[in-house]
């Protein structure tokens, strides 16, 4: 009897086996194409075109080749995602049955997914509603519907398999950007519950992106606004490569990223710590020798696109600032209004950064002491930023220039050769950077080895010097500059800085000296029979290189 059992339970077996071998040659699976077509269609509220259909019996589903789903049209009239094959997981006794299909997890295979940003949102928010859904709040307020009629979906397990996205704005001048490698893998997906997901792409230029946590209940009136918790970790992401910011912009660097995401569906806020190595901020500029930290926490309300930064703690080596202020991402281009306050930061940690704003010290030269106080406003477009606010530096020593020796007949004029060292009792001046250069007003300088040096000018987005000033000597200054100092205004000698920030060039102003002259002898600053003062002429013009005065 134990023997008639077991070939009865064998013969069994092996009839299923052959059941299961045979059966997806005697299923036509193609004849399901329309009920799976409309079934995606339904979910997901897009069109969905398929390809072939292989029934497979062994792993409980079906693959389906060459997926296309159509884009929400307001935004695109091409594909919203591409696929080169997607595997429906089903129950398989109400498909042999019955032909009822119950879907329980997707996995989409090397898939083209295309994300476009407009300011009413992103192209996947309408993705899952239902046509119902997606009628206008008001309309729905009216006729009384309820948010709770959501489709019945719930996903038991979802794959995404080296894919690719493009990332973009809609507009007649967007950009796109590419990531690939984008593989996401999430379980038990549902308009009632939370899920875990894990989503790890690699960014433009090699860097890579992990984002990690829980997501849910689905939106489905608006899948973007889906609320999420979630860490974020990214690893050097090029800014120039990314495609956020036009090239032309200057802005380039390598950023590292570390912290979390927590969104309510209305809300998200963020933060976290940014590290910025070989930043670039200007055209003109060159990448800062030492990183950038950035200590953040920031909020941002997910319809208006806005947001505010309500702690920022700039670090460069020991020097800190704080930066704060608002953003607004729902143009084409993201713009902030910020501000930036640091005090009492150490200079030579800021010499790393300055080529990143387009300044170079003089060749040899360094930073080795001193402070820098800055009270800046950052404002505009991400990719024309300007920066305006007073900075001052002080108690600075500036080795390997020496000032003095830089003069020439200036110096000569204040009786100074060469100092050495520059040590810097004061620098000020109200700054503006913009990516055409910067501008320099009410630039006051105390050498104390010298004097004072007051004035304005630029530098331009080549590193090209145009500077008025007025030198202020010190007691030092010799016979020869006493009357003509005594005549300009403020009683100092006008000069040009000329040349590039690598290479300073500092030139007598000819032409405000005449000036300065004629002004003294028409307001009685230098009497006109002073037998001095043609003397005076006489040699200073022999020190400018000049003919005697007539």
């Amino acid at each position: 009897m134990a023997r008639k059992i077991i070939y009865i339970v064998g013969g069994v077996v092996v009839v299923l086996l052959l059941v299961v071998i045979l059966l997806p040659f005697l299923i036509d699976a193609n004849r399901f194409r329309p009920e799976i077509e409309s079934s995606l269609n339904s979910a997901l509220n897009r069109k969905v075109d398929i390809g072939n259909i292989r029934l497979s019996i062994l792993s409980g589903g079906v693959t389906v080749e060459n997926v296309s789903i159509s884009d929400d049209p307001s935004f695109n009239t091409g594909p919203f995602l591409k696929a080169k094959s997607l595997s429906v997981n089903l129950e398989l006794l109400p498909l042999i049955f019955s032909r009822a299909i119950h879907v329980t997890g997707l996995t989409i295979d090397e898939p083209s997914v295309t994300l476009l940003r407009s300011q009413s949102g992103w192209n996947f928010s309408t993705l899952g509603a239902s046509q119902t859904q997606t009628k206008s709040a008001s309309a729905a307020t009216s006729s009384g519907a309820s948010s709770s009629s959501s489709p019945d979906l719930s996903i038991r397990s979802f794959s995404l398999k080296n894919g690719t996205m493009v990332v973009g704005n809609t507009g007649a001048n967007a950009k796109s950007h590419t990531y690939d490698q984008v593989n996401i893998k999430a379980s038990d997906l549902s308009y009632t519950t939370q899920f875990p997901f894990e989503l790890t792409a690699r960014t433009p230029g090699n860097g890579s992106l992990k984002l990690a946590g829980k997501a849910g209940p689905l939106n489905p009136q608006d899948s973007a606004t889906t609320p999420v918790n979630a860490s974020v970790e990214v690893k050097n992401l090029d800014m120039k490569s990314t495609g956020f910011i036009d090239p032309s912009a200057g802005i380039a660097g390598l950023l590292d990223f570390s912290g979390t995401l927590n969104s309510d569906g209305h809300t998200a806020t963020s933060n976290g710590k940014i590290i910025a190595t070989h930043l670039q901020l200007v055209p003109a500029g060159s990448p800062a020798a030492e990183p950038v930290d950035v200590d953040y926490e920031a909020t941002y309300a997910l319809k208006p696109q806005t947001g505010v930064l309500r702690r920022g703690n700039v670090h460069i080596g020991k020097a800190t600032a704080d930066l704060s202020g608002s953003f607004n991402n729902s143009g084409a281009v993201a713009t902030v209004q910020m501000k930036l306050n640091g005090q009492n930061m150490p200079a030579s940690d800021l010499e790393s950064v300055l080529p990143a704003l387009g300044l170079t010290l003089p060749s040899g030269a360094s930073l080795k002491q001193g402070t820098l106080n800055a009270n800046l406003a950052i404002n505009g477009p991400v990719d024309k930023l300007v920066t305006t606010g007073p900075v001052n530096l002080s108690n600075a020593k500036l080795t390997g220039f020496d000032l003095g020796s830089k003069m020439g007949s200036l110096g000569s004029l204040a009786g100074i050769s060469k100092v050495g060292d520059t040590d810097i009792q004061t620098f000020s001046t109200d700054v503006r950077v913009a990516p055409e250069g910067i501008r320099n007003d009410n630039v006051n300088v105390v050498v104390p080895s010298i004097g004072a040096m007051t004035g304005s000018g630029t530098i331009s987005a080549d590193h090209k010097l145009d500077f008025k000033m007025i030198a202020h000597l010190g007691r030092q200054s010799s016979s020869a500059a006493q009357p003509l100092a005594k005549a300009a205004a403020g009683g100092g000698i006008p000069f040009k800085v000329e040349g590039t920030t690598s290479n300073p060039q500092i030139v007598p102003d000819v032409g405000g000296i005449v000036g300065s002259y004629a002004n003294g002898l028409k307001n009685g600053a230098i009497p006109s029979s002073s037998k001095d003062v043609g003397q005076a002429v006489d040699k200073l013009g022999g020190l400018l290189g000049r003919k005697k005065s007539q």
